[in-house]
């Protein structure tokens, strides 16, 4: 009798008490026209399903895993913490020394508050700047990504003034149109918004990664940056991607940008579900118990979390970045001719990259829609066969782990190689 590949057996099992069969709806691989397979575990820069395949996991879990899987110095110390309890709702050491560890490494922050999750800094975030302006607006850019909070999971208007509309059933069109949406890269529309001075803050993803990842054009975050100061508007930058990653500053250090607010995540936790926002003292003094701005949570500070987030930080030091970057670059060398070969095109920002199925690197979501979506689907299903773990859509980032070593990097681009090949015929 025929037995169905035990991923096909758990997705059925998973639809029938999950809302699609997964947790969080790219699992699904509606994307990419695929089923996803359920992995069993990590190890290193590979992910093992429950039917035996090994892949090269170019997601590490959507960022965060920029060590690899079980690093078994982080599982240490993580093990290490538990066995004197997972959680307190308390105050902590460990906390109070994170705290005091990643003040110092990014250049924005001053003060900083953890929470659980970059949904949850984001929309902290919002709420103070707000609190801190006496306004109500904000000006979210088209296909960043701030999780799935109501004002920013929205859809833009029907002009590139209007106000936003909301991106999901549930969520009040009164609270939608607080949110106001303009193109990546394009300051004129940010500038058309700020003029009204009811908005009281721009936020976005420095360099985006959840419309595949997008190149910041020379210029653009300076002028964002001097647009909010003339007109009272704070500035935050969502860095829950580019955190820990784009250089121990993230994205504010790598494009020297004076944000008012940072949020931050992923790597932040080590795999564990913490993140943060922070940024100027003035400002995060309007945060209750000190000021009138209210944002808790139980789990905020975990001690679990606290302890990965802190392990994995001590262990990204220079010689880690500089391997990263040398890995990046040799990656870049590698496959930018074998995609432009085939009229495809690369974006790249450090280790964070996209291969975009039209002819040339967009600058904004209204360009990512224009990609070849059916054949970016039939590409990640011949990856998958090569043993490569992509993100399962074309509004994804690659994220590489700092852990790759010459071998994997041979079997990333002749897997690649291969999967372009089946899908859109021989470099030129």
């Amino acid at each position: 009798m025929f037995e169905l590949p035990l991923s096909s057996a758990l997705l059925e099992r998973a639809r029938a008490v999950i809302p699609g069969g997964v947790n969080s709806p790219v699992r699904a691989f509606a994307a990419v026209q695929g089923d996803p397979p359920f992995m069993v575990r990590g190890q290193g820069a590979y992910l093992y399903d429950v039917d035996g395949n090994r892949y090269l996991d170019l997601i590490g879990s959507w960022g965060p895993l920029i060590l690899g899987h079980a690093h078994p110095e982080i599982l240490e110390e993580i093990i290490a913490v538990m066995r004197r309890g997972t959680s307190f709702g308390c105050p902590t050491e460990a906390e109070v020394l994170y705290a005091e560890e990643l003040c110092a490494a990014h250049p924005v922050l001053e003060q900083v508050r953890l929470c659980s999750s970059g949904t949850e800094a984001t929309m902290h975030a919002i709420r103070l700047a707000r609190g801190a302006t006496g306004r109500d607006g904000i000006v979210k850019l088209d296909g960043c990504y701030h999780g799935a909070h109501d004002a920013v999971l929205v859809a833009a208007g029907s002009g590139v003034v209007t106000f936003a509309q909301p991106g999901s059933p549930g969520i009040p069109s009164a609270v939608a149109g607080l949110t106001r949406t303009a193109p990546y890269n394009d300051l004129d529309t940010v500038r058309a918004h700020l003029e009204k001075g009811d908005v009281a803050a721009v936020i976005l993803e420095a360099v985006p990664g959840n419309m595949g990842c997008i190149v910041p054009e020379p210029g653009y975050l300076q002028g964002l940056r001097d647009l909010t100061r003339q007109h009272g508007s704070l500035l935050i930058i969502d860095e829950v991607m580019t955190g820990f990653r784009l250089s121990r500053g993230g994205a504010c250090q790598l494009f020297d940008i004076d944000a008012d607010l940072v949020c931050l995540g992923k790597i932040v936790g080590g795999g564990m579900p913490l993140a943060a926002f922070g940024g100027k003292a003035e400002i995060m003094a309007r945060l209750s118990p000190v000021g009138p701005v209210y944002q808790a949570g139980t789990l905020s500070g975990n001690p679990v979390a606290v302890a990965a987030g802190r392990a994995t930080l001590a262990r990204l030091t220079d010689d880690v970045y500089a391997h990263l970057a040398a890995t990046a670059d040799e990656i870049d060398r590698r496959l930018r001719p074998l995609v432009q070969g085939r009229d495809l095109s690369l974006s790249r920002v450090g280790s964070m990259f996209t291969i975009f199925f039209r002819p040339t690197p967009p600058r904004c979501f209204r360009d990512v829609k224009e990609c070849d979506m059916k054949a970016f689907g039939r590409f990640h299903r011949q990856a998958l066969s090569q043993g490569i773990y992509l993100p399962p859509s074309q509004y994804e980032a690659v994220f590489l782990p700092a852990i790759l070593e010459p071998a994997d990097v041979d079997h990333l681009i002749s897997g690649l190689d291969a999967a372009l090949q089946a899908v859109v015929g021989s470099a030129a």
